[in-house]
Order: C-alpha cells, then structure tokens, then sequence
C-alpha cells in the first residue's frame, strides 16, 4: 500500500502519521510510505532580498522542522519513509504528487469542525478535498487509535456509491485491523410511521399501520444491504448489520457517537461534482455535528488510475 502523508510539524500532521504508526496489521504488510513537505514560495520582493543559496537553505531547514518529528514518530514505530520537499501552492503540490506516485492512500491531519458549516477542515484541507482523485484521510484533532482493531462504520444506501465504499473498505482492511476489525453495516431508512393522509372531512389520518410501516422499512434496507453482502462473505467479513430510522446525517451520526465508532466510511458522487462540496449533504451534515474521522469513497467510474478512491475525514 503506497501512502503519502503531507507533514508541517503542527500536532494535526503529527497525528497522521501517528495514525498509520498504530496501524499494526498494516505495518506487516510493509507498505510504502511518503512524507511530504510544502513550503509556500517567500514573495517575490522577500526572495530578491537573498542569495539563492540562502533561499534554498531556508526551504530546506524549514522542511526539516516538518520532517522531524514525523521522522521520530515512525522510527520508534520500526517504519522507513521517504521524504519529499516542494515548493509551491500546498494544496495543488499535494494533489499532484499522490497522483503522480499513485497513492492508494493519501493521511492528512485537520483542525476538526469548525462553526462555519462550509470551512469544515482548513483551507489547505478543503482545497485537497476538492483536487484530489486519490483516497485521502483526514483525522481532525484526533490522536492515534489505541488498538489495531478498529470499530469501522460502513453506510450504504443502494447506490454505486454505497457499494463503492464497501468494496475499498474490504479491499484495505488492513487499515483497519484486519479480521479483528468490527465493521458496522449502516443504512438508514424513512420513518413512514410520520406519513398521514386527509379523509374527506380534511382531518389528517395515518396512511400506513404499524406493520406496514415495519414491513416497507424491511424492504428498504434489504434493498441497500443485500446486494453488498457477498462482498462481505467473498472478503470473509461478517457485519454487523444496522438499521436506522430518520435524517441519515443525524441519525448516522448519533449511531457513531453511541457506538464509539473509530471511524465512518461513506460513498459520494466524487471528485469535481461541486469542488468545495465534493462530500455530499449526509457526509457534510455528519462531519458538522459529530468528531468521527469520516472516509468518504469516491465512485470509480469517476477514477483514472485507482478502481475507488476515498476521502477520511
């Protein structure tokens, strides 16, 4: 598994690559790890000012300060990384380069939620979001998991989405702990118990009786379960099936806080749907009211290089 983490010596770089030095399982697989560093280029004016030398003196001790303690914590975790320093617009320079070493995985850290709902992650963090093709991983303010088996939420909904987020979470689970990881199958249904109907005298009266409320949320998520239970049983996994009832993004998201889920993995339209909003409402509500790390996967048919790509937030 080839993995880029950028570093910038903050508390939020240093979680994610404490992340991937927790991951025990992963690290037997011996996968390829790459630190990246990207120093945003002294204006102009400032530039002119010094030699190139001293210029490039400076690039280099400043990526230096990023690499450290990224280094520290992956030496004491037995794993090699190379390290690799750019300069230019950090967000661009990071999307660029796991695409061009073909990352399966691309670990950044961020600063949690915020109380503006459209500036969830930073700006760097947002603006990867909406560049990248690759699976990214964000971590908010969280530190490293203390155990190598991880509580992973799976939501599906029916659609290729859905079952794109199945497949990479099956594909990689090794990230996750492997077989000990417990993996939570989630679909939330409609709440038909709320549906009513005028009689003739306009009074409102329920539509449906409690078993056939019962009976259309049966339906509804053996319609988004059932066709990505092979998966499972081909991948020898067995689920934890759920089944909610309400808003999606709320309920899901109350489902993760109860449960102590390390982590929710979640499909969406993809890369360049809407840039800033390449998350879909549901992953955007829940990344607003709950502090899960959230790894939205992207569709493939939307991927070049990668047959699904994702976003953990």
């Amino acid at each position: 598994m080839k993995i880029l983490i950028p570093v910038d010596g903050s508390v939020y770089s240093d979680n994610a690559v404490a992340f991937v030095a927790s991951r025990t399982t992963l690290i037997g697989t011996e996968p390829q790890i790459v630190l990246l560093n990207v120093q945003a280029p002294l204006p102009a004016r400032a530039s002119r000012l010094v030699s190139r030398d001293a210029l490039q003196d400076y690039y280099k001790d400043e990526s230096e300060k990023a690499f450290k303690p990224a280094r520290k914590i992956l030496k004491k975790a037995k794993m090699a990384a190379e390290e690799v320093a750019k300069i230019g617009a950090p967000a661009e320079v990071i999307a660029q380069v796991a695409e061009e070493m073909g990352a399966d995985l691309l670990i950044m850290g961020s600063h949690g939620r915020s109380a503006l709902k459209g500036l969830l992650f930073g700006s760097v963090t947002n603006a990867v979001l909406a560049l990248t093709k690759v699976p990214l991983l964000m971590l908010r303010d969280k530190g490293a998991p203390e155990t190598d088996a991880l509580n992973v939420g799976i939501a599906v909904d029916g659609s290729k989405f859905g079952t794109a987020a199945v497949k990479y979470a099956l594909k990689h689970i090794e990230l996750f702990g492997g077989e000990a990881a417990k993996v939570h199958l989630i679909n939330t249904v409609s709440d038909y118990a709320g549906a009513v109907m005028p009689d003739m005298t306009g009074m409102a009266l329920p539509a449906l009786s409690e078993d056939e409320v019962v009976e259309l949320q049966k339906s509804e998520f053996a319609e988004a379960i059932d066709p990505v239970l092979p998966l499972f049983t081909k991948a020898g996994v067995k689920p934890k099936e759920v089944c909610l009832v309400g808003n999606p993004g709320d309920e899901i998201a109350a489902y993760c806080k109860k449960r102590k889920l390390d982590l929710l993995v979640m499909g969406s339209h993809g890369y360049g749907r809407f840039k800033a909003a390449v998350m879909g409402s549901t992953a955007t509500r829940i990344a607003s009211i709950a502090d899960v790390p959230l790894l939205i996967t992207v569709s493939y048919t939307h991927l070049r290089a990668h047959e699904t790509g994702a976003y953990l937030v």
